[in-house]
């Protein structure tokens, strides 16, 4: 009977999952997001790429329904459009700097960023961990009720989240194959 209960030292943590997390210092993915809006019959889809080089650098580029960029470089935020550019700096908007700090602090794996921000569950294991997060900061709370971060290892591979009124987010992320982790010949990988 003793053997059947996990120690309490073997349980997924927060400091673990960053360990893994933190090991990932850049990475590039593919995206695909379903807003749900309270009052519109259907979701609203849109897809694109993601890049982030840890500690500070997140882009996100969507390409459909149409082109525009979100790239964030430490304190500033720049938002593309056309041939339109908005450049802000983050901390005159605490909401929006709190959800960049939960993908930034996910991404490298800095779990006291993460916890500045958010009151932070880990659930499952190393092999398929989810990482709810509860936002501390009122003005952060009084637009976003949760996100939920799932993963694998280093790898983030979901992110959805619910904002007050019951609008919703769910994003697949698909990250780009490493060119070491490619087979010979494929497209990408050089040749010897």
């Amino acid at each position: 009977m003793a053997f059947c209960a996990a120690p309490a030292w073997a349980a997924f943590d927060l400091p673990e999952l960053m360990g893994l997390l933190a090991r990932q210092k850049s990475g590039e993915a593919r995206f695909t997001e379903q807003r749900f809006v309270h009052g519109l019959e259907g979701p609203l889809d849109a897809s694109g790429t993601l890049s982030f080089e840890a500690p500070d650098k997140l882009v996100r580029r969507t390409l459909s329904p149409r082109i525009e960029t979100m790239s964030v470089d430490g304190n500033t935020l720049t938002l593309s459009r056309g041939n339109r550019n908005r450049t802000l700096a983050l901390d005159s908007m605490p909401e929006l700097l709190g959800l960049v700090e939960a993908m930034r602090g996910t991404l490298s794996g800095d779990g006291a960023t993460l916890q500045r921000y958010f009151k932070s569950t880990v659930t499952g294991a190393a092999g398929k961990w989810t990482l709810d997060l509860t936002p501390n900061d009122s003005r952060l709370a009084a637009q976003v009720r949760s996100m939920r971060i799932t993963g694998r290892n280093s790898e983030v591979l979901g992110l959805e989240m619910e904002f007050v009124g019951g609008d919703r987010s769910v994003m697949h992320i698909s990250p780009n194959a490493p060119p070491s982790a490619l087979p010979a010949g494929a497209p990408g990988r050089a040749t010897p």
